[in-house]
């Protein structure tokens, strides 16, 4: 029993190298790109799949590729958006609602998450984050942590729709710099904001301005 379970582990060891190596290989040449996040659940009538539409258009003629996590929701309308651009959705394994939408043309599916987000932390140079679920908290947090913690290059982070981020963040304001768990400096990581034109321009700046350095 005890071999059984050794082989089982060695073969996820496999697996989960496996699910690298297609990813770098497959994304290698993906040049400046940016990954819309956001919940599964928001259909098209929704003001958020909307702008995640005009967003993604906006990215692609701003000459940048669009990522998404390949699903319905707001990861469509992302792909939607930039379908006439390189639109890439990194679609994950899922009992319910991740059926990958029909707008990516360059597609990927993964078994584990923690691969999955090696991938848009790796090849995205900023991040929109709509509003969401677990998932999209999840995410969002987790590059708000390796952003303040110096484990990845520093990039925008655009929380966009002040009705539904404000209330978070007015709770961290309260909970976590009044406690001295978070510095006030934090709030530097990322930028709230309902405008299109602000969030585009948000990523599109910093990419251009590293982009001289270089």
């Amino acid at each position: 029993m005890i071999d059984d379970l050794k082989g089982d582990e060695s073969w996820r060891m496999f697996r989960i190298i496996s699910e690298f190596a297609d990813g770098f290989d497959k994304l290698a040449e993906t040049g400046p790109a940016v990954s819309i996040f956001g919940s599964a659940r928001l259909e098209e009538s929704s003001p958020y799949y909307q702008a995640s539409v005009k967003i993604a258009e906006r990215f692609v003629d701003e000459g940048f590729a669009v990522i998404s996590g390949g699903g319905p929701g707001i990861m469509e309308a992302a792909n939607k958006g930039a379908v006439k651009g390189k639109s890439i959705g990194l679609n994950i394994e899922l009992p319910h609602e991740q059926v990958p939408n029909p707008y990516q043309n360059e597609q990927l599916d993964f078994r584990y998450f923690f691969t999955r987000k090696v991938m848009f932390l790796k090849y995205s140079m900023g991040y929109v984050c709509m509003p969401g679920g677990f998932g999209t908290l999840d995410e969002t947090f987790e590059s708000l942590t390796l952003l303040q913690t110096g484990r990845i290059s520093k990039m925008p982070i655009v929380l966009f729709g002040t009705e539904f981020w404000q209330g978070l963040v007015d709770w961290m304001q309260q909970q976590l710099v009044s406690k001295g768990l978070i510095d006030q400096s934090d709030f530097s990581l990322f930028t709230v904001t309902d405008d299109i034109d602000a969030a585009v321009a948000t990523i599109v700046a910093h990419y251009r301005a590293s982009h001289r350095e270089k």
